[in-house]
């Protein structure tokens, strides 16, 4: 049985580009570690996707919305339905002055932010810098590995998603409790000092209330371990040095 909107579902995937198959995303440590993307300070995990919700790009979503929980498919993703086609309306040439104090720091490749949009920089010359305005894979087909591992259909299998997705630490280390219309989530400590927290648990209440229909409030509960003493080493007791005759 496919999926129907808004299903929340988890995916193990792999993401490349088809004409160079570098990899720019994946959930899988193993596949992060055979190239360039690692990352020691992100955890590997299956994504939460609400399918037909443009939570990932166009052409995957159409997709997730034909398979099932097992399925194992490879999805090619057109421009169109992915990071869009290149448009030569968004490569502006500009006095290279207007990059300001990081004029002489700039070399092609590099990626910059201008006029409140990131752009790529294609070519120096004359005083003069091509700023490429496209998204990086603007025109590139992509290429989805995926693994469709389990829908999440209990109100318990929900809250544990939507809170990982917002938490990015050990399941073990998140903890919840519906009591009736209301919800209970411990804030883990290691997530005591996110840059942004109070967005965050706005957010993840949201989308408890979209997602667990029957929650009416969620309460957030900050939660601090007492520190356990140092232990003292017993000490060290030296011989009696011997008296002088």
């Amino acid at each position: 049985m496919t999926f129907q909107k808004g299903t929340l579902v988890l995916v193990d995937y792999t993401a490349k580009v088809k004409d160079s198959n570098e990899i720019f995303e994946t959930t899988r440590e193993a596949d992060a570690k055979s190239n360039s993307t690692y990352d020691a300070n992100v955890k590997y995990q299956p994504r939460l996707i609400s399918v037909g919700e443009a939570w990932v790009l166009k052409g995957l979503d159409d997709a997730l919305a034909n398979t099932t929980v097992g399925d194992k498919l490879s999805i090619e993703v057109p421009p169109e339905k992915g990071f869009g086609t290149r448009d030569t309306a968004k490569i502006r040439m500009i006095p290279i002055r207007k990059l300001g104090e990081d004029a002489e720091k700039v070399t092609v490749g590099d990626t910059i932010e201008l006029d409140e949009r990131t752009g790529i920089v294609r070519f120096i010359g004359s005083g003069r810098v091509q700023v490429d305005f496209n998204h990086r894979f603007a025109g590139k087909t992509i290429v989805y590995d995926l693994n469709v591992i389990k829908s999440l259909d209990t109100d318990q299998d929900k809250v544990m998603g939507l809170l990982k997705r917002r938490f990015p630490i050990e399941e073990s280390k998140i903890k919840f409790e519906i009591k009736g219309a209301e919800l209970d989530v411990n804030i883990p400590e290691e997530a005591m000092m996110m840059e942004g927290l109070q967005i965050v648990k706005r957010a993840i209440a949201n989308e408890i209330f979209k997602f667990v229909t029957k929650i009416e409030k969620v309460n957030f509960i900050d939660s601090y371990n007492k520190p356990k003493p140092a232990e003292q080493k017993p000490a060290e007791v030296k011989p009696a040095e011997p008296k002088a005759a």
